[in-house]
C-alpha cells in the first residue's frame, strides 16, 4: 500500500508533516486554529521523570469515525507514558456540547489539565477533520486545526493530531506517525522461519515483506524514503540488500567478496556501512549508494561491526574486540582509528547513535544478563535502562526519547518480543506483534 499522505499535492504533504510539528495550518482553505504557546507549563519533571499529564480526550462529535480517532489519540499518548488520559466516565460534556465552548471548571474538576476537542464530517469518499486542544487552568485555546483527507486515512490522521498535542504539551517532537520493520520469527528454535515484517508503531497495518523462504536479519531505515537495507542468506551465501517498502523492488546492494552484515545509513541516506569478512578478518566498510564504490573504513586484526552514523554524519560508532574484550569506539565518517569510549565492566555491543545526537544506546553482557544503556558519545553518563535474559538489538525513535529492543525468554520454548522504553528507563512497554519479533528498527517520522 502506498503511504502518500492524504492524495495531496508535494507541497500538502510537507504542510501535513509541519502539522505534526505542532503548527496550527491551513489545508486547501481550511481554518487555522493557533493559540499561545503555553506547554512547558503543563510538564513536571521529578527526578529526570516527567509526571504524566492528566488529559482528557472525548470522542470526537461524528459517530463510530470520531469514536475510533479519539482512541487512537488517547492510546498514542498513554502508551508514550508522558500522558495519563482520565476515564471517559467522568467527562462532564458530550462531544456536540463541546463543539460550542468547553465548560472549563467542569472538566478541570474532572481532573484533567489539558482537554481535545473535534469532530469529523463525511465528505463522500473523504472526510473534514477538526480538532482544538485546550490549556484548562488559563482557558486558553494552544493549537488547533481543520483539514480534508481520505476516510481511508484516519488512523494516520489521529496520530499526526496526538503528535501535535504531544509537541504542544512537552515541547518535543511527537514519534506516533511512524512505523517500525523487524524480523518475524515462528517455529522451533532450530529452524526458524524469520520474514521481514513491518507495522505502525502502535502495531496496526501489520504486513509481511518477505516470504521466509530466505533467511533474513538487521533490518535498517533509511532516514529520507521508504527504503530499508538487510542482511539476507541466498543459497546460504549472506547478502546486504536494499529494498523499497513503496514498490516491493528489492535489489543486492552488492556482490562482495567476503561476507556482509549489519548495515545501515548514513544520515542523508547516500551511503551504507557494514561489516565485511574478509580473509580471516572483519572490518568497516563504506558503499556509495550513487556510484556503488565501497572503502575500507578500519584495517586492525580485530572484529569490527555493528557501525552507526552520528546525526550530523561526520562521526561513526563501532564496538570491536581490538582492546581484547567486546567495548565501543568511535571513529570519524572517513575511517581511520577509532577512540574507545566504553570502559564499565562487561562487554559492549550493537552501538545507535540517538537521532537528537546526545546519547549513544547500546547493548551490554555483564554475568549472563543482556541490558540496554545508553551514554554520551564520550563515553561518561552510562545508565541501564532494562535488564533481563536476554535484551538486545536497540533502535531510536526519531524524536530520540524512546528506543525499541527485543527480549528473549530463556528455554527451549522461550520467545522472542519487542519492547520500547522511554530514555529515563522508566514506561517499558510490550510491542504487540502477531508473532516473535527480534531486531526492530525504527522509521523517520512519515513524509
Amino acid at each position: 500500500m502506498t503511504r502518500k499522505f492524504f492524495s495531496l499535492s508535494r507541497e500538502g504533504r510537507r504542510a501535513a508533516r509541519a502539522l505534526a510539528l505542532g503548527l496550527a495550518l491551513s489545508l486547501g482553505g481550511a481554518l487555522a486554529l493557533n493559540g499561545p504557546a503555553l506547554a512547558q507549563s503543563s510538564v513536571v519533571v521529578q527526578d529526570g521523570r516527567r509526571e504524566a499529564i492528566p488529559i482528557a480526550v472525548p470522542n470526537f462529535a461524528g459517530g463510530d469515525l470520531g469514536r475510533q480517532i479519539a482512541e487512537v489519540i488517547s492510546a498514542d499518548l498513554e502508551r508514550s507514558g508522558l500522558f495519563k488520559p482520565i476515564p471517559a466516565g467522568t467527562f462532564p460534556q458530550s462531544p456536540d456540547q463541546l463543539q460550542a465552548q468547553p465548560a472549563f471548571p467542569s472538566w478541570r474538576g474532572a481532573g484533567a489539565d489539558a482537554l481535545v476537542a473535534g469532530k469529523v464530517v463525511p465528505q463522500g469518499g473523504k472526510t473534514a477533520f477538526e480538532f482544538r486542544l485546550w490549556e484548562l487552568n488559563s482557558e486558553q485555546q494552544m493549537t488547533g486545526t481543520a483539514f480534508t483527507a481520505d476516510t481511508a486515512n484516519w488512523r494516520r490522521v489521529a496520530h499526526i493530531i496526538a503528535d501535535t498535542i504531544y509537541n504542544k504539551l512537552t515541547g518535543d517532537t511527537g514519534y506516533f506517525d511512524t512505523r517500525v520493520v523487524y524480523v518475524s520469527e515462528s517455529g522451533p528454535k532450530n529452524r526458524r522461519v524469520k520474514r521481514l515484517a513491518i507495522m505502525d508503531q502502535d502495531g496496526a497495518n501489520h504486513r509481511f515483506l518477505t516470504s521466509g523462504k530466505d533467511l533474513v536479519l538487521t533490518p535498517r531505515f533509511s532516514p529520507r524514503d521508504q527504503t530499508i537495507t538487510y542482511m539476507s542468506y541466498f543459497n546460504d551465501k549472506p547478502r546486504v540488500y536494499l529494498f523499497n517498502i513503496d514498490t516491493g523492488q528489492q535489489e543486492v546492494l552488492g556482490d562482495f567478496p567476503g561476507m556482509t552484515f549489519a548495515p545501515r545509513f548514513s544520515p542523508d541516506g547516500n551511503r551504507v556501512v557494514m561489516s565485511m569478512a574478509r580473509d580471516g578478518n572483519t572490518d568497516i566498510y563504506g558503499i556509495d549508494l550513487r556510484t556503488r564504490k565501497f572503502n575500507r573504513l578500519t584495517t586492525s586484526p580485530a572484529i569490527d561491526t555493528s557501525p552507526s552514523f552520528s546525526p550530523d554524519g561526520s562521526q561513526i560508532v563501532y564496538n570491536s574486540d581490538q582492546g581484547g574484550s567486546q567495548q565501543l569506539y568511535v571513529m570519524s565518517a572517513g575511517g581511520g582509528g577509532g577512540k574507545r569510549i566504553s570502559f564499565g565492566d562487561g562487554r559492549y555491543a550493537t552501538p545507535v547513535w540517538s537521532p537528537r545526537g546526545d546519547y549513544i544506546a547500546f547493548t551490554k553482557m555483564k554475568g549472563g544478563r543482556f541490558m540496554i544503556g545508553v551514554m554520551k558519545p564520550d563515553g561518561s553518563g552510562e545508565r541501564i535502562l532494562t535488564e533481563s535474559f536476554l535484551d538486545e538489538g536497540p533502535t531510536w525513535a526519531p524524536n530520540g526519547r524512546v528506543i525499541a529492543f527485543f527480549r528473549q525468554s530463556p528455554g527451549a520454548s522461550g520467545s522472542v518480543k519487542l519492547y520500547s522504553v522511554d530514555v529515563t528507563g522508566f514506561n517499558e512497554r510490550l510491542m504487540p506483534t502477531p508473532l516473535d519479533g527480534s531486531d526492530p528498527a525504527w522509521s523517520p517520522l512519515n513524509p
